[in-house]
């Protein structure tokens, strides 16, 4: 079985605010992907305000590098993606993030993502870096995807092709025997006849059967079935009370 590829590399073009940094490298970690690389990022690096907004992601934010241009940040690359909403005069394959994912996962070297400024995204010479632009559908009225959004289109493509453990679940009891359920029906049925509900007589059968569908829906744990019960003997204790 053949190696899987590696994880690809987040580059940050000209970032701005430190804390758009941090909320990135907070959507990397959350889906696997751990290396960022930052181009002369505006505010310098480290910038104290990354920290916080990364919500602990430190790993990503500790690892970070700074490079002086595109270039040297993708100088070991064998693919490089540049992802924009926005047409450029370069002619270059376009594909979406999932598109991008299956690709990543088969190349055999390292890939690098290129994501833009906020305000203004990759400028032509940077696109024109790139092997593929990567671009999602959206709205033509209003294009504005914040950075951490766009990290986490494509973080998250990219995952669906790893084991990424899921979040633990919480052990659920067993369904409850049918003797069980079927004691929780008879009760209503005992309740629902004293009250009167059960009319005209004509149409009992089917409203028994109507009860039981509904009651027989849920994979009701005995615990619940329990519940149930002591609702209805309250509501019976009540009635008896009252007469």
């Amino acid at each position: 079985m053949s190696d899987p590829a590696p994880n690809p590399v987040v580059v940050l073009v000209r970032p701005q605010l430190g804390e758009n940094i941090g909320k990135a490298a907070r959507a990397m970690l959350n889906f696997g992907l751990t290396e960022m690389r930052l181009v002369t990022p505006r505010d310098g690096w480290p910038n104290p305000s990354a920290g916080p907004a990364a919500s602990g992601a430190d790993i990503v934010l500790e690892r970070a590098k700074v490079y002086d241009s595109v270039a040297d940040a993708t100088a070991d690359c064998a693919q490089v993606y540049a992802t924009t909403v926005r047409k450029r005069g370069v002619t270059k394959p376009v594909v979406t993030p999932a598109e991008a994912a299956t690709e990543i996962h088969a190349q055999a070297g390292r890939c690098a993502i290129l994501f833009g400024p906020e305000r203004s995204g990759l400028e032509t010479e940077d696109v024109a870096l790139a092997r593929k632009i990567v671009t999602v559908p959206i709205n033509p009225e209003f294009g504005s995807l914040n950075l951490a959004q766009a990290v986490i289109l494509v973080a998250y493509e990219w995952s669906k092709g790893r084991d990424l453990a899921q979040p633990p679940l919480t052990d659920l009891d067993p369904p409850a025997p049918q003797d069980e359920l079927e004691g929780l029906i008879a009760h209503f049925d005992k309740l629902l006849e004293g009250s009167g509900y059960y009319f005209p007589p004509a149409r009992v059968p089917a409203t028994k059967l109507t009860l039981r569908n509904v009651l027989t829906k849920p994979s009701w744990t005995a615990q619940e079935l329990r519940t149930l019960r002591g609702v209805l003997s309250a509501l019976e204790g009540r009635k008896a009370h009252r007469g």
